[in-house]
């Protein structure tokens, strides 16, 4: 195997004692997720929280406002779940980041534990227990946890499974196929169980299968055709209500529908809103709590379903990184903007608007605000954010800035207003950040996010061209020292735009990259597979010359700036051996790289290795565009 330079990672990236001080704030600063909470015990909540220095599952009991940290692993615990009547904690066991494993449970209360109170390694794995015994290993593919059904999603390289266990009984399988599925949702009564399947081959655009628990019997199907994705997101939570929540893109863009399987008949809900919606049901099915996102930013609403009016929820300017209405008639959301750090708050029904809680400890400070910019690009005007250092003038005056271009994975994922410490970063190292929103997106039409089918990473580099020159002809960005970054997709936009537009980067930073694409797909998780053959239009042996064409392993000749490759060792969705395929590649060529190995899987949940990372990437570009 081929040695590959190491990055370094300095001890500091600022002389500045303050400004040192300030940048690791952000992200060491104890920071908590919206709480979910038990259905029928409301009191109690599970969220995760950095506050130990590892992103863990923490148990809140609101009756006697105490909290304890669950879990406590090497590489951190991302998903959790509660059972309606609380008594447990569910979370997900997987190995060192890589995704694959099962569901375990433990006691709510552990002793009674105080506000900020940790178990230990040994107490916790003596309490923890699979959760669920008899369902094999595998990727999550969805949990609903009923009073005394359990339905459990699972996905492997033989496609996925969903599994039933009533009253701790030996599981059985009510629904299996070699394509993408995923348990959506469950009945209050226990009754129905929700699918969102790919049996017709295209994972990006979903269709819906209702099934009885008892038998797996298939209730009812729908599909909208080809190109056209339903997302079943809840069942009514009233007992014997069987109303299923779904969005739909029939007029182009993701809108809200009330599926009734009892009488077979639909619901859209034409709402005054130009964006697109997601939404959960109100506790008593009555109304719906609506997120609504337009132009990179959030807004809620309240739709009432038997008058069809619609109310908006007051919030700040920014993104609600999610919400849920209460039975008491509050609503809870999780808040930020680009300038102010995440805040839990709750809406209470008289209209007060508070944080809900703060975890112990020291707070950071907040960044810059984004400004917007709508450039004319080859299939439409394109979506940019950009931040500016402080003490930057605006566009136009002044010298032009050194620029990083800041590249958002997904591909369907976005860039909003929302608070990122990254972004914070190297805005205080002095860079302006100019984020773009390309084809592929998700939030500006189903038009806008399938147009790089067929053809990706090579679309997406087109909107991203666009923005580059509109930075550069305004004065923003300095040519000579503009640089490209992103994690995952955005990974991989920036491998393959420096092997295909060489002139424009002086330097690219790739976290967790596809960098050899056919590599990538005989290796990574099936979920992701299917995704894969949804985007190309099949998969490598199918369509060999498309992935060649759109894998950045076929322009590393090309490559002519420095790049820094961040990579997870058990990283089950941008495999580790294809990012070796490439960094040989670029070692036979002769080019200029460095690379960063960490022991995890699809990005760090420990905060000192972000930290490094963040540290790593800053210095690698800093000292390329100051030594030529």
């Amino acid at each position: 195997m081929t040695e590959h330079p190491v990055a370094e990672v300095p001890d500091r990236l600022f002389d500045d004692d303050a400004a040192e001080a300030r940048w690791r704030a952000r992200f060491s600063a104890p920071r908590v997720s919206l709480p979910h909470s038990a259905r029928d015990a409301q009191h109690r909540s599970v969220y995760l929280s950095n506050a130990s220095g590892v992103w863990e599952i923490y148990a809140w009991d609101r009756a006697t406002d105490t909290h304890r940290q669950v879990t406590e692993r090497p590489n951190g615990t991302h998903n959790s779940a509660l059972p309606p009547d609380g008594e447990r904690v569910w979370w997900f066991a997987d190995t060192d980041g890589d995704e694959f494993g099962h569901w375990v449970s433990e006691p709510f209360h552990a002793e009674q534990a105080s506000s900020v109170e940790q178990v230990s390694s040994a107490e916790q794995a003596s309490s923890a227990e699979p959760a669920v015994p008899g369902v094999p290993d595998g990727y999550p593919a969805g949990l609903e946890i009923g009073r005394t059904v359990v339905a459990v999603g699972t996905a492997t390289d033989d496609g996925s499974t969903i599994w039933v266990s009533p009253d701790g009984d030996q599981p059985r399988v009510v629904y299996q196929h070699k394509e993408d599925a995923h348990l959506a949702a469950m009945s209050r009564d226990q009754e129905l169980l929700a699918i969102s399947h790919s049996e017709h081959g295209d994972s990006r655009h979903p269709a819906v299968r209702v099934v009885r628990v008892a038998d797996g019997a298939p209730v009812a199907d729908k599909w909208d055709g080809e190109g056209r994705g339903l997302h079943p997101l809840e069942l009514s939570p009233v007992a014997g209500d069987q109303r299923l929540l779904l969005t739909h893109e029939r007029r182009g863009r993701e809108e809200l529908m009330i599926w009734d399987l009892t009488t077979d008949t639909e619901a859209e809900l034409l709402l005054d809103l130009p964006g697109e919606v997601s939404a959960s049901w109100y506790p008593d099915g009555s109304a719906l709590l609506i997120g609504h996102t337009y132009s990179a930013r959030t807004t809620l609403h309240r739709y009432d379903i038997a008058t069809g009016e619609l109310t908006t929820v007051n919030t700040a300017r920014g993104t609600v990184a999610g919400a849920e209405a209460r039975e008491n008639g509050s609503i809870e959301y999780a808040w930020s903007s680009a300038a102010r750090l995440p805040q839990v708050r709750v809406l209470e029904p008289d209209g007060t608007d508070r944080v809900l809680f703060t975890p112990p400890g020291a707070a950071a400070e907040g960044s810059v605000e984004l400004t917007d910019a709508w450039v004319d690009g080859p299939g439409g005007a394109v979506h940019a954010l950009v931040a500016r250092p402080v003490a930057a003038p605006s566009t136009g005056d002044g010298q032009p800035l050194p620029t990083l271009f800041f590249i958002h994975g997904g591909p369907e994922a976005a860039d909003e207003d929302r608070f990122a410490p990254t972004r914070a970063a190297w805005v205080d190292a002095g860079f302006a950040v100019v984020h773009v929103n390309y084809r592929g997106s998700a939030g500006y039409g189903s038009a806008w996010r399938d147009a790089i089918e067929g053809r990706p990473g090579l679309t997406e580099l087109e909107d991203i061209a666009a923005v580059h020159d509109w930075a550069v002809d305004t004065g923003l960005a300095d040519p000579a020292r503009t640089a490209i970054l992103g994690y995952s997709w955005g990974g991989y936009l920036t491998l393959l735009a420096l092997g295909t537009q060489p002139k424009r980067w002086a330097a690219g930073v790739a976290g967790v990259p596809v960098a050899d694409y056919v590599g990538a797909y005989a290796d990574e998780m099936e979920p992701l597979r299917a995704f894969d053959r949804a985007l190309f239009g099949g998969s490598p042996d199918e369509l060999p010359e498309l992935y060649e064409r759109s894998s950045p392993l076929t322009y590393v000749d090309a490559v002519s700036a420095p790049v820094l490759v961040l990579a997870g060792e058990n990283d089950p969705r941008c495999p580790i051996r294809q990012v070796d395929n490439y960094l040989d590649a670029l070692a036979a060529a002769g080019k200029r790289y460095a690379v960063y190995r960490y022991d995890a899987g699809h990005g760090s949940l420990v905060v000192a290795e972000t930290l490094r990372q963040v540290a790593g990437e800053i210095n690698f570009v800093r000292r390329v565009l100051t030594s030529g």
